[in-house]
Parts: C-alpha cells; structure tokens; sequence
C-alpha cells in the first residue's frame, strides 16, 4: 500500500476502532447510560452527573386483607469526571508512513494501555463498595468447585442469573482453566479460553475474563482481637435514610490504639445473619460488611465510629440481616493485618456502571477531530513543534464509573 499523509482523522478513527476492540471486561460492566451523554454539539467537561434510581423492594402479603406499602427508590449519581489519555509524538517523516504501520506500531499499543489504565480505575473503584465475598481468602481458586462459591454466593443473594460476569486475576484464571481440562470440559469452552483469555458459558456466566489488573486489596494495620459494637450510637437504620448512600455509621470500640482501617476492608458481626432479599428468611451466612472510608481507630481504645454497607435493616422489603447487632458484638475481620488478597469478581451487569462521553472541543484547538461509534467518544489534538518539526499529538477519553449495586455482586476466592 502507498504512503499516505496521515490526519488527524484517520489516527481518531483508527484509534477508536481499536479501543472499541479491546475493551474486554469493560464490556461486561452497565453501558446504557451514555446515551445520556450523546447530545451535546460540543462534547462536555469533566463532571457531568446523572441519576439512577435504585429499584424499589416489597413484602408479600399473607391473606385478603389489603396491605399497601409504600414505594421508595433509592437514587445515585454517575459523574463524568476521569479523563485519561495518551499522548506520543511523530515526525514529518512518521506522519507519512501507512495507517497499518501506524496501527502496530503506536496506536494499538497505546490503546491497549489505555483500555488497562481504564479497566484498573473501574475495579480499583468498584471493588470496595463490594461487602460479600465467598470463599476463604487468599486462597487460589484452581477448580470449579471453587469457582462455583460465587454463583452460589449470588444466588443466596438472589442476583439474576442472566448477564452475570467475573473478573479473575491470571493466576487463579489459568489455576481454574487447567482445571477444566482434566474434567471432561468442552473442547470449545477451553480452547476458546486458552485462545482469548475469556470462558464463556462456564455455570451459565456470559464471560469470565482474566485481567492482569485485578486489584489487591490491602487490610490496614488494625487487629479485631478485642473489636466489639458499641451501641452508643444507632446500630441499625431504615431504608429511607439509607436509600441513597445504602450506608450507615456504625460505633465500635475496644480496637488497637491509633490502627487504621482500609477502605473495603471486610468484616463480620457476631450472631448478624444475612437474609434471603426475597423471603427476607435468615441465611446461615454471617452478613459481610465492607469499610467505605478509610478510618483511624481512637487514641486510646475509646469510641471508634466506622462508615459501613450494606445499613443494618431488620424490618421491611429492605430487610439486610436477621437482627441488629447487639452491645459489644463481636467484630471480626476477614483477612490479617496489613495483608494484601486480590479481588476478583462475580458480578451482575448492572452491578457496575461505566460510561464514556464525547469531550469538548477547546476554544483556539485547530484540526480537533473527536470519534464516537458505541457510545465510546474519543478525541485527538495535534500540537506542532515548529522548531523540531515534531508533531505532538494527545488521545484523550472522558468517563465515569460507578458501583450502583452492590447487592449484585460478590467479591470470590478459593477454597483451599
């Protein structure tokens, strides 16, 4: 093929259509809400913001006497505001060379990059707000009785069994894959597997992909030893003021002098059950809490108020645990002391959202071109060098992401 004098519109279109195809497990995460974001003749600025409702719950009723509930949706907002971006440089001579020299060389490099830098914020940002987690952590999950602790976790939650998805990291993907072959599995299901890094179809999950950016979470330096509830404060809450958040404070005590506790850390109370979301009947599974700020426990042993989800509901078709949480409960934490487990993922669709929109075109910017094709906008600038006769050029993205239900999803390890 010729060589072509490359412009700015072949290089965003071009790198588009090689972002779109190697999204993966970004796929896998709730997309719909860029539609709200395609409207704008001039594309938008970090920080536009919709809102989701949170489904309302009922209880059923016994018998022919009416019983009118209300109806109470609980909201949320997804905000526009990660920009990310890559940025390289061309000389005059580069800028000539075909677009399939171009691809391999820089853009389907760069993308990849990007697509990885993404996809890490997205889980980084997710995983917290996640409270349940099946299996033993730390633990490698290498077979499918092992996998199988999430989809069994969410049907105890029950989450849907369609669009459900999991994100591993490559150790306990392969340790789980080679497992498969040994027990009769398909030929297709591996080998697509082995091929592309994405089992399809395994306990009825539309993907499960192996992501070498699977976070590791790190528990802070605080020991529950003598962890206990303090009900001092309010232990248990209501839904309508929880509804929006689906957060509470929860008064604790007795813990190390001056320990810390890490953003979604895991813990469990003493004799609080978790309860089927439907029959609101109490589980065998202690309720799992997960830290949702970053918290330094008192100087001195005394009163330590800690951020908390899923809110302490006892009543109601909101209903989260059997029973509140008693004086001086037992807190115990899941994992040790500053220890790191990494966090995969099974997951309904509409647990996560991620959502991309087209940017602004700046005021005094020339030959901006900015691309869209599934509801994923990208937008490229050149910037020339006179004196080097370089062009700069910068490939920017702008997104949002969200956890909007943590009830759909469970965070997974092995077995043991």
């Amino acid at each position: 093929m010729a060589n072509t004098t490359l412009t700015v519109d072949k290089v965003a279109r071009e790198a588009l259509l090689i972002l779109n195809n190697e999204l993966g497990v970004l796929n896998s995460f709730h997309r719909a809400f860029e539609e709200e974001w395609q409207n704008s003749t001039n594309g938008y600025k970090s920080g536009a913001t919709v809102r989701i409702r949170r489904p309302a719950d009922f209880t059923v009723r016994s018998g022919a006497v009416m019983d009118k509930q209300d109806v109470i949706e609980g909201r949320t907002n997804l905000t526009i505001d990660q920009q990310k971006g890559i940025d390289f440089e061309f000389s005059s001579t580069d800028l000539t060379l075909s677009m399939e020299n171009l691809n391999e060389r820089v853009i389907k490099p760069a993308m990849v990059s990007l697509v990885n830098g993404i996809a890490q914020d997205c889980m980084d940002t997710f995983y917290p707000a996640v409270y349940n987690w099946a299996g033993t952590y730390g633990e490698t999950i290498n077979s499918f009785i092992d996998f199988a602790k999430g989809p069994e976790r969410l049907d105890e939650m029950a989450v849907p069994m369609t669009q459900r998805n999991s994100w591993m990291s490559p150790s306990d993907y392969w340790a789980m894959v080679g497992a498969q072959a040994g027990l009769g599995a398909s030929d297709k299901l591996v080998g697509d597997a082995w091929k592309t890094g994405k089992l399809t179809g395994l306990a009825g999950f539309d993907g499960i992909y192996m992501t070498q950016v699977t976070p590791t979470h790190t528990n802070g330096s605080a020991v529950d030893t003598n962890a206990l509830v303090d009900d001092a404060g309010t232990v248990e809450v209501t839904y309508d003021t929880a509804k929006n958040t689906w957060t509470q404070t929860l008064n604790t005590d007795t813990w190390g002098n001056s320990q810390t506790l890490a953003a979604g850390s895991v813990f469990t109370i003493a004799d609080v059950y978790m309860v089927n979301p439907k029959t609101k009947a109490a589980t065998t599974i202690l309720q799992q809490f997960t830290v949702v700020t970053a918290t330094t426990t008192h100087a001195s042993g005394g009163d330590t108020p800690i951020t908390i989800s899923p809110p302490i509901i006892v009543t109601g078709p909101h209903q989260t645990v059997n029973a509140t949480a008693a004086n001086d409960a037992a807190i115990t934490l899941v994992g040790a002391a500053s220890t790191g487990y990494r966090q995969n993922m099974c997951y309904h669709k509409n647990a996560f959202a991620c959502a991309f929109a087209p940017m602004e075109i700046p005021q005094g910017a020339v030959n901006v071109s900015r691309q869209s094709m599934n509801g994923i906008s990208v937008r490229v600038i050149p910037v020339y060098d006179g004196i080097n006769d370089n062009s700069a050029w910068r490939l920017d993205v702008l997104y949002g992401r969200k956890c909007i239900d943590p009830r759909l999803a469970s965070r997974l390890s092995g077995t043991g």
